[in-house]
């Protein structure tokens, strides 16, 4: 095996040269040269439109091929082989109510023994200005259709006001499904409902619905959740201190779990829990807007930590509002890339602002977390417009709402199959980078770890 510097995209006899500007290694399998991409250079970037859908608010798989496209109106749709399949997996419309900017069908998860039982779990609220967590199982003669019958309520939330309604439901990596709520709207969180034990409210949810399928109230308290001896605590809470998580999600790879939580008028952050955390984390809000104190407020209970101090979790990573939209911020927080299409995002957690459209790459090296903006000048993308939510297919494969249009990531790349076996790299099927990852019949290698 021997490392040479190879000169920039040309091609010399016995050798294949990869297009593309990277640090490459070169090794000798027939006479055959191969780059690797250099992770963190993101010039080669771009978004493929997948398809147009207006009012997609979650982008979700059940394991499968397939993507479920969910539309804040009340519709769940399916993408197949890229193609939207006519009829719709699902119709709500009836039953949601999104009279409300941010009301809606919120989210969307599928059980991760969907294949075996068939049940997913939707996040939407009602004409009463509740929140809804229901499950729904798909239709037992068309895996394309679910079952509009088979409804069954776990938790109704009432909802003090239309916004800040949170609106996500994901399983983690314990097969606890996770639900993410928002602080009941209004401004400043009148009532103090995120700091306060016994609201369900400015918290993040944390119900095992493996326990009492056939019964109500259709879920259990898992043992381990942090509060559950702590009688002056709902026990369904994991964590407490937010203000509208706009999207979490749970890095495929290390199991940690990072929340974008929507700030009030100076700051838009990023909260992270580790994977070996016990939870109880409090992330601050209202006593804290990303790094900066907030208003002391009168309706929180006494106990409730003060400003900076040792009992709340700061967050990884905040921005204030001048640096996006002069009108207004909100943050939509988005995935750890693990997918094979785009290798220099690997490991990079990516986020957005829905008002400026501004698209940021961001990890961790030792104790420091660096943010390079994927967009404007210098980066690969313009500004994306109103990206509400981003998606990963089975894959890992990462999807981005940019105006009506769902937009996949993806890294231009000449290499192709005919390229390689034209190259006397023979019976090896792959695609661009998946000639990094697949190539391991070859040569063993695995990627740099970025935490």
């Amino acid at each position: 095996m021997m490392f040479v510097p190879p000169p920039h995209g040309r091609r010399t006899a016995g050798r294949l040269f990869f297009a593309i500007p990277r640090v490459c290694l070169t090794f000798w399998v027939s006479a055959l040269f191969i780059c690797l991409p250099t992770f963190g250079q993101f010039e080669d970037l771009r978004l493929v439109p997948v398809v147009d859908l207006a009012g997609v608010v979650d982008i979700s798989h059940a394991g499968d091929e397939r993507l479920f496209l969910t539309t804040q109106s009340g519709t769940i749709h399916i993408l197949e082989n890229d193609q939207l399949l006519t009829t719709p997996f699902l119709d709500l419309t009836q039953t949601v109510s999104s009279v409300g900017f941010e009301q809606g069908l919120l989210g969307v998860a599928f059980h991760p023994n969907y294949a075996q039982n068939g049940f997913f779990f939707v996040n939407y609220t009602n004409g009463d200005n509740a929140t809804v967590i229901a499950r729904y199982a798909v239709d037992a003669q068309d895996p394309n259709r679910a079952d509009p019958q088979s409804a069954r309520i776990l938790l109704t939330i009432t909802q003090p006001f239309d916004n800040h309604n949170g609106g996500q439901v994901k399983f983690g990596p314990d097969g606890f499904l996770y639900i993410g709520m928002g602080d009941g709207g209004s401004a400043n969180d009148p009532g103090c409902r995120s700091q306060k034990p016994d609201e369900l409210l400015g918290k993040m949810l944390r119900i095992d619905v493996d326990q009492n399928v056939a019964t109500p109230p259709y879920y259990g308290i898992p043992v381990s959740n942090p509060f559950v001896n702590d009688q002056s605590y709902r026990a369904e809470i994991w964590a407490t201190g937010l203000r509208n998580p706009w999207r979490f999600s749970f890095d495929r790879v290390t199991g940690d779990l990072y929340i974008a939580d929507v700030g009030q008028n100076a700051r838009e952050e990023i909260n992270f829990q580790a994977a070996a955390s016990n939870g109880g984390e409090n992330y601050g809000w209202d006593r804290m807007e990303g790094l900066l104190c907030f208003e002391e407020d009168a309706d929180c209970p006494v106990d409730t930590p003060a400003c900076d101090t040792v009992d709340l979790t700061n967050p990884i990573l905040d921005y204030a509002h001048t640096t996006v939209d002069s009108f207004c911020a909100s943050v939509t927080g988005g995935f750890v890339y693990r997918g094979p299409d785009a290798p220099s995002l690997l490991g990079y957690y990516l986020y957005a602002d829905y008002c400026g459209g501004e698209l940021w790459a961001a990890r961790r090296l030792q104790d420091q977390w660096t943010t390079t903006l994927l967009t404007g000048a210098g980066g690969p993308f313009e500004a994306l417009a109103g990206p509400a939510t981003f998606g990963e297919d089975v894959n890992g494969r990462l999807y981005v709402r940019n105006g009506r249009v769902i937009q996949r990531f993806e890294e231009e790349c000449l290499v192709t199959v005919a390229d390689l076996r034209a190259n006397w790299l023979q019976n090896v099927e792959t695609e661009c980078f998946n000639g990094f990852v697949n190539v391991l019949t070859l040569v063993s290698f695995v990627p740099p770890a970025v935490n």
